[in-house]
């Protein structure tokens, strides 16, 4: 595998590699074909979903060469002396491009003095500037810089659309990474494809033959294995609290990460709520994964006696919660589980 990481290996490059952003592109693509490009946007979405690869993309079809696209990192230039010589520095001409383009990411990390300082800038703009600012943390931005920026918020890619991207990456790395696989490291991801990345990358590393498992990926990622989740999710519905405790004793014995392990609960619990509710969207959300979870999920929505319900699902988001601020990270989920038992 090559020594250079999959994220930026694989990073796109054209607006056509781009996934799950179509709304986005559609829009910027659009502002090319009629010539009304703005003098500023505004890049909005959690990390990992290409706002920084959005606005590299969109510097170069708005004619701006590398020497002309200028990347700004606010988290370390939040001052006022720091926009001043922006200011400076953008009434330049470019050097050999038709416009500059400068990208401030993390932009809510301004000063309020910055902010103040680049609003100036914003109003009046060189016309050979445009400026690309991005932030995780939209309400951070005042009001008055995002009413001068053409505002675009970046969606989080769905898990399937994670999969297929990690899958497709593994294969052009000369590996295969099985569906149920695919969908794990979409999981722990969390909707950044960047993350999903960098998880990926850690599982071809430790990977033997290049065949890569769902319990491969849990046993490199510190994820439990499928058979310890089915486990706590078929001892709360039968409300046998002893077979769900003792299952998530199992995963502490095997190191499994805790926070990772309430993660695929709830995730689970929330497929099978779906399949007894809404059973046409249970179906699609658990197309991706392994038979034998499919089977498993299917068979628990029909037994009529099953115990688990939205509070089921509720309770495991309270302690997902909890985890985080406790001293021993499993106590959450097994005082959960007794409260389940007990109702």
């Amino acid at each position: 595998m090559s020594e250079l990481v999959l994220y930026r290996k694989y990073r796109p490059a054209a607006f056509a590699d781009v996934v799950g952003q179509d709304h986005v592109i559609t829009a910027l693509q659009g502002a090319l074909k009629e010539k009304n490009v703005a003098h500023a946007y505004l890049f909005y979405g959690s990390r990992g979903t290409g706002k920084t690869s959005v606005a590299r993309i969109f510097a170069g079809a708005l004619g701006a060469r590398d020497s002309d696209v200028h990347e700004i990192d606010a988290a370390t230039y939040t001052g006022v002396d720091n926009i001043r010589a922006l200011r400076e520095e953008a009434a330049v001409m470019p050097f050999e491009s038709e416009r500059k383009v400068y990208i401030v990411d993390e932009v809510h990390m301004l000063s309020k003095g910055a902010f103040n300082a680049f609003l100036k800038l914003l109003e009046e703009p060189p016309s050979h500037v445009t400026f690309i600012l991005a932030t995780t943390e939209l309400e951070k931005v005042p009001d008055t810089i995002q009413s001068r920026c053409q505002v675009f918020t970046f969606k989080k890619p769905t898990a399937k659309a994670i999969a297929e991207t990690v899958i497709k990456i593994a294969k052009s790395e000369g590996y295969v990474l099985d569906k149920a696989a695919g969908e794990l490291v979409a999981l722990l991801a969390d909707g950044s494809f960047r993350d999903s990345q960098s998880v990926l990358q850690k599982v071809l590393s430790a990977s033997a033959d290049k065949k890569i498992t769902v319990d491969e990926v849990a046993a490199i990622t510190g994820a439990p294995r499928t058979e310890v989740v089915q486990r706590i999710m078929s001892g709360l519905s039968t409300g046998s609290a002893a077979d769900a405790l003792g299952a998530v004793g199992d995963a502490v014995k095997a190191n499994a990460d805790i926070a990772v392990l309430l993660m695929i609960l709830i995730d689970r619990m929330r497929m099978l709520l779906m399949l007894r509710y809404a059973p046409a969207l249970g179906a699609e959300m658990i197309a991706d994964l392994a038979d034998i979870e499919q089977t498993f999920l299917t068979e628990l929505a029909k037994d009529a006696k099953s115990k688990i319900n939205s509070e089921t699902l509720r309770k495991l988001l309270v302690a997902n919660i909890e985890t985080a601020r406790s001293p021993v990270p499993q106590l959450p989920l097994e005082l959960a589980i007794m409260e389940l038992a007990q109702s």
